[in-house]
């Protein structure tokens, strides 16, 4: 890493972002739209707008929306599967929910057709025992005709493997021989727990974008290879962790929202520089917004992910909810004269009206250009030809059916979005028993310092924490983030001697298995760190609660106090009548990364002595007209004190200081701006 430029890739619904830091110090960045037919043909092309040197570089660390845009769109490689007799559906049947909470009618599709779920006989109990030996001469004839019914990858998952997977390994070793790719999945491989549906749905999600994936990164790796790059590429997981991209198709599901996992990780490494180790995260792109909440400057991983409806993918990923509100979100008056804004997006082609690419639909975007808060002629991806009155017009069509003006439904799209926005926040905030008036937000996305201080304001949050290049936010999560590697293990034992002893033989299985991983990557770490926790609830229960475990092998008394401590926090509710189960084992093996300098992010040499606007602009804030001034942000003293109104543009963003907050610069090029003027310390 240290024999040529780092450089962090991250590919988003809208654009291609690109951060590149050479060994001195030195930085550059890019930001293109994404290419949707071939992702790689838009890193290439950020590559090529920053004028980076391929045989020069030392690694690149490429975030991917390969594996999550074909969940979401149900665009997956033809996969059979192989199941325990009379467990065929266990996929379709899911839990006791509906797509809809009311009403009577929804669709679901499951990950795997029936026809292309196929049983044998086989079966353990519980604990691990034989109860009917595998038929091999059925699994034979099964995969047999998955081959012949055109599948690509295959998936073997039996009903109790994560107790004995004997059966499961012999079916992969069977399949192996006829077979004629390497994607064969075992569901007890993927994820060594109990619930079925959640391990079915999550082997299959794997074994559907594997050959994607493979295929997505052997085209980008050549290309790369073509243009004199040497080293390795490392592809970001929805761990927040990265892993070679030579082994990263084993476990492809791993990748499942990647992107966003990359921006809390960048947001948590800037906070920690910053000062600030709490804070809600707030991730605005052109298709949706991301939010988390960072605690003790680490973000919370969970394996309990529903991507969508019945699309739970139980591997560790960062615990990111996404709701459709990005600056390309289209808003409508819908049949019964309400005003909506998003999920559906302009995206990148033909994007926002004010692109000037042909979109003629009102968005998010449109409305802030409309308002003011946006510069036409400094539109990333803006090609010219339309107008402030183009805009005008649509607007007035928009809040014709609301009896309101053209500037009124902006607002109105501005506050919708806000709102959306703000439930969010209180859904990875409030609604997990923490205060907002606690943290700091930390605004990232193209788009997301232009709201940021109204969602503040809203949600009682005292300050927002910008950081130097909010747009490229997520590509920088791929510089700065570790090598990880995640692993669970059901025991679903009542607490007491023996669940101690199958804690600490678990952590010390896993700790073992993770430091051979590591060993497998190409990448110098400095240190291997763990992450212990158990899953536990109490007797009787279906939910379950996290209990961190630093010191990672506890005692009875301390995990029974930890368990009493997190159950708690998080209900406030004590128990003391019923007893406490250990369901899951769970370590996190990372390997700690150097260090990485971001005070070069904005060039020094540029910053003047004193802030200076560039010019003025009216601005509608709160239905009036405010002569606002605008600054440029790579000009800024470092130490900058402005109040607002003020909007403060750069390449990647513009944001905006309402009248009554404070804006702070503080070191690495971050802003912070004081929610109502408050001088508070952070």
């Amino acid at each position: 890493m240290s024999d040529g430029a780092i450089i962090g890739v991250d590919v988003g619904g809208t654009f291609t972002d690109l951060v590149m830091i050479d060994p001195s110090g030195a930085i550059r960045i890019a930001k293109t739209p994404t290419t949707l037919d071939n992702q790689a043909f838009g890193v290439l092309t950020a590559l090529r707008d920053a004028e980076v040197s391929l045989p020069q570089a030392g690694l690149i660390v490429h975030g991917t929306t390969t594996t999550t845009n074909a969940v979401l769109e149900r665009k997956l490689s033809r996969t059979g599967l192989i199941t325990t007799a009379g467990f065929r559906d266990v996929l379709e049947l899911g839990r006791r929910t509906r797509p809809q909470a009311y009403g009577m009618k929804g669709v679901f599709r499951p990950v795997i057709p029936r026809d292309l779920r196929l049983e044998v006989p086989e079966r353990m109990d519980a604990a691990g025992n034989v109860v009917t030996p595998l038929d091999e001469t059925a699994l034979r004839d099964a995969v047999q005709t998955l081959k012949d019914a055109g599948c690509e990858a295959l998936v073997i998952h039996f009903l109790h493997a994560y107790a004995n997977p004997d059966h499961e390994k012999r079916a992969a070793q069977i399949a192996a021989q006829i077979w004629p790719n390497d994607y064969i999945t075992m569901g007890h491989a993927l994820l060594s727990e109990t619930r079925e549906f959640e391990r079915g749905v999550t082997a299959a999600v794997n074994a559907s974008v594997q050959p994607l994936l493979e295929r997505y990164i052997a085209r980008l790796r050549g290309e790369l290879a073509d243009q004199g790059y040497r080293g390795d590429v490392l592809v970001m997981n929805g761990n927040g962790g990265m892993v070679s991209s030579r082994l990263v198709a084993r476990e492809a599901a791993k990748t499942v929202m990647s992107g966003p996992a990359s921006g809390v990780m960048a947001a948590a490494y800037t906070g920690r520089r910053a000062g600030f180790e709490n804070l809600l995260t707030y991730d605005m792109g052109g298709t949706s917004t991301d939010v988390a909440l960072i605690r003790g400057g680490h973000p919370p991983v969970s394996n309990e992910i529903e991507v969508e409806y019945a699309m739970p993918i139980n591997v560790p990923m960062v615990d990111v909810r996404t709701v459709g509100a990005g600056g390309g979100s289209i808003a409508r008056v819908n049949a019964a004269g309400l005003l909506e804004v998003g999920p559906q997006s302009a995206g990148a082609d033909p994007g926002p009206i004010c692109y000037g690419k042909g979109g003629t639909e009102p968005t998010i975007s449109d409305a802030n250009m409309l308002l003011g808060r946006l510069d036409p002629g400094r539109l990333n991806a803006v090609k010219g030809g339309v107008g402030l009155e183009t805009l005008e017009r649509v607007f007035a069509d928009l809040g014709t059916p609301l009896g309101v003006d053209a500037r009124a439904a902006a607002e109105a799209v501005i506050q919708m979005a806000n709102t959306k926005m703000a439930g969010a926040i209180r859904m990875v905030s409030l609604s997990l028993g923490a205060d907002p008036r606690d943290f700091a937000l930390f605004a990232f996305g193209g788009a997301g310092p232009l709201h940021a201080a109204a969602l503040a304001r809203e949600l009682g949050v005292p300050r927002v924490l910008i950081p130097a290049r909010p747009g490229l936010t997520n590509a920088l999560g791929c510089v700065v983030a570790d090598l990880r590697h995640d692993y669970v293990q059901t025991i679903g034992l009542p607490l007491g001697p023996d669940a101690i002893d199958a804690v600490r033989h678990s952590f010390a299985q896993q700790i073992e298995t993770g430091a051979a991983a590591l060993g497998q990557e190409t990448i110098d770490i400095r240190e291997i760190r763990h992450d212990c926790s158990v899953d536990m609830q109490f007797v009787g229960q279906s939910h379950v609660v996290r209990v961190p475990l630093p010191n990672g092998t506890p005692d009875l008394e301390e995990l029974q106090t930890r368990f009493e401590k997190v159950y708690w926090e998080r209900f406030r509710v004590d128990l003391p009548e019923i007893r406490a189960k250990v369901v899951t084992v769970n370590c996190s093996v990372i390997g700690v990364c150097a260090p990485v300098d971001l005070s070069g992010l904005i060039a020094p040499e540029g910053r003047c002595a004193e802030a200076h606007p560039t010019g003025h602009r009216d601005v509608v804030l709160e239905g009036q007209v405010v002569r606002t001034p605008i600054y440029w942000r790579d000009h800024l003293p470092e130490t900058v004190l402005l109040d607002g109104p003020a909007l403060i543009e750069q390449a990647d963003t513009t944001i905006l200081i309402p009248p009554g907050d404070r804006v702070e610069g503080i070191a690495d090029g971050n802003l912070v701006i004081h929610v109502g003027g408050a001088d508070d310390d952070h």
